[in-house]
C-alpha cells in the first residue's frame, strides 16, 4: 500500500510537471479575429444565402443539369474523400474498442515429466481478459475523441471536395461555352477574310490593286485560319477537361453547346450588409475546425500519459489434470498493475510539447481558411461589379467596331478608303470581339467562384 501511495505521488509530481495548459480559444472566437464582420461590398435585401442556395437553383442550363449529376456520381475525386471517411471511421472504432476489455475465449492442455519419472498433466479452458486499461486519467478518451474528430473532418472534406466539383464542372462548362463562341466568330471572320482576298484578287488581275494589298489580304486571312485552329484545339482540350471532371465521356444524348454565356447568372442578389460569420460554414473551413478539436483532444491524451496506467489481467474457466474432469472443476485469476513512468528520457514532455504545437499549427491553418474565405469572397464581389461593367464596355465597343468596318467597306468599294483601313477595322472588330467573349467568360466564372466561396454547391 505503502508503495502504490508512493507511486502515485510520483505521478501527480510529473504531470504537475507538465505545465499548466493555455486557455484554448474557441473556433468562434478565432474566427472574429480573423476576418472583419461584414462584406459591406453585398446588397438586395430579400436575396438567399449562397450556403442556403442548392445549385440545381443556382445554375441554369440544361447541359448542366445533366453534366453534374454525373460527376458528382462518377468523379473520382469525390469517390476518394468519401473512402477516406471509411478509413477514418474503422480508426474510429478501433481507438473506441480501446475503452473497453478485449474477452478470448480458450482451451490449452500440457504434459510435462515429473522427476520421479510420471507425466503431469494440465488441461485448461476459460474466458481472459488480456491486459484491460482503466482509463482513469483519460488517455484513451482523448484518443477516442480526436479519432471522432478526424471523422468529422474527413465528411466537411468531402463536402468541400463535393463543392469544388460542381464548381470546377459549372466553369469547364463556360469554358466550353466561351470556346464555342470564339469558333463561331472565328470561323465568321474566316468567312469574311476570304470574301476580302477574292475581291482583292480580282481588283489586281484587273490592276485596280496593288500587290501589296493581295499579300496583305492573303496575310491576314492566314491568321484568320491559324486563330480557328487554335480555338478548335482549345475547345477540344476543355471537352477533355469536362469528361475527367464527370469520370467518364461526355453523353451522347447532350446538347451541343451554343456558345451562349447567357444562363449562367448565379447569385444575381446577394444579401445586404453579407456577414462574414457566413464563412464559417463552408466545408473547408468546418474541416480545419474539426482538425483543431483533434488536436485538442491530443493534448488531453498527451497530459495523461503522465499519469500511472493501470490494466487488469484475468480469467475465469476450469483447470483439471484429467482431460475427463476438465469442466467439473472452476478456476480463475485476476492480476492488476499499476505502471508509473519513472523515468522515460523525456518522451512523455516531448509528445505533451508535440501535441500542443500540433494544436497551435492547427490553430493557425484555421485561422487561415477563415481569412482565405474571405479574400476569395472579397475578391469575388470585386469581379462582380468590375466585370459587369467592363462587359457593358466591350459590347458598346463591338457595336462601334462593326459599325466602322460597315462604314470602311463602303468607302473601300467606293475607291475612298484604303485596303490598309480595311484590313485595320476587320483586325479591330476581331479582338474587340474575342475580348468580350473572354470578359463574359470572365463574369461567369466569377459568378461561380463566388457561389463557391460562399459555401455553395450543395
Amino acid at each position: 500500500m505503502k508503495t502504490t501511495l508512493t507511486l502515485i505521488a510520483a505521478a501527480a509530481l510529473l504531470a504537475a510537471c507538465a505545465g499548466p495548459e493555455p486557455k484554448r480559444p474557441v473556433a468562434s472566437e478565432a474566427a472574429a479575429a480573423a476576418v472583419p464582420a461584414a462584406f459591406p461590398q453585398a446588397g438586395g435585401p430579400s436575396a438567399t444565402d449562397a450556403v442556403d442556395l442548392p445549385w440545381a437553383q443556382a445554375f441554369k442550363g440544361e447541359r448542366l443539369r445533366k453534366l453534374i449529376p454525373l460527376a458528382l456520381a462518377n468523379n473520382r475525386d469525390l469517390r476518394i474523400a468519401a473512402l477516406n471517411i471509411e478509413t477514418a471511421r474503422a480508426a474510429a472504432a478501433t481507438r473506441d474498442a480501446d475503452l473497453w476489455p478485449t474477452v478470448n475465449a480458450g482451451i490449452s492442455g500440457s504434459r510435462t515429466p515429473t522427476a520421479a519419472g510420471g507425466i503431469n498433466s494440465l488441461y485448461q479452458a476459460g474466458l481472459q481478459v488480456s491486459a484491460y486499461e482503466l482509463d482513469l486519467f483519460g488517455r484513451l478518451r482523448g484518443l477516442s475523441a480526436s479519432a471522432a474528430a478526424q471523422v468529422l473532418a474527413a465528411q466537411s472534406n468531402q463536402q468541400a471536395v463535393r463543392t469544388a466539383l460542381v464548381a470546377s464542372v459549372a466553369n469547364a462548362e463556360i469554358a466550353l461555352q466561351a470556346d464555342e463562341a470564339l469558333l463561331k466568330i472565328t470561323r465568321s471572320t474566316l468567312d469574311t477574310r476570304e470574301q476580302s482576298l477574292a475581291l482583292t484578287r480580282q481588283r489586281f488581275d484587273g490592276g485596280v490593286a496593288a500587290e501589296l494589298d493581295l499579300r496583305t489580304a492573303e496575310s491576314s486571312l492566314q491568321a484568320a485560319r491559324a486563330a480557328y485552329a487554335q480555338a478548335q484545339r482549345q475547345r477540344q482540350l476543355d471537352e477533355n477537361a469536362l469528361a475527367l471532371l464527370i469520370g467518364g465521356p461526355l453523353p451522347a444524348d447532350l446538347p451541343a453547346p451554343t456558345g451562349d454565356l447567357a444562363d449562367f447568372e448565379p447569385l444575381a442578389e446577394l444579401p445586404a450588409g453579407l456577414p462574414a460569420e457566413v464563412l464559417t460554414r463552408r466545408p473547408d473551413v468546418r474541416q480545419a475546425e474539426f482538425q483543431l478539436r483533434a488536436t485538442d483532444a491530443n493534448i488531453d491524451a498527451a497530459r495523461a500519459a503522465f499519469w500511472p496506467r493501470i490494466t487488469l489481467t484475468g480469467s475465469v474457466g476450469t483447470a483439471s489434470g484429467q482431460l475427463s474432469d476438465l469442466f467439473k472443476h472452476s478456476a480463475w485469476s485476476f492480476a492488476p498493475s499499476l505502471v508509473q513512468p519513472l523515468f522515460d528520457a523525456g518522451r512523455n514532455r516531448a509528445n505533451l510539447e508535440s501535441a500542443r504545437a500540433s494544436r497551435d499549427i492547427a490553430l493557425a491553418q484555421y485561422e487561415k481558411a477563415i481569412q482565405t474565405a474571405f479574400r476569395e469572397v472579397a475578391d469575388g464581389l470585386a469581379g462582380r461589379a468590375t466585370l459587369a461593367e467592363q462587359r457593358t464596355a466591350l459590347a458598346a465597343q463591338v457595336d462601334a467596331e462593326t459599325r466602322r468596318l460597315s462604314v470602311t467597306e463602303q468607302r473601300y468599294t467606293a475607291g475612298v478608303s484604303s485596303a490598309l483601313d480595311r484590313l485595320d477595322a476587320q483586325r479591330s472588330l476581331f479582338a474587340a470581339q474575342q475580348t468580350l467573349v473572354q470578359v463574359q467568360s470572365q463574369r461567369a466564372q466569377n459568378l461561380v467562384v463566388l457561389y463557391r466561396a460562399l459555401g455553395g454547391g450543395n
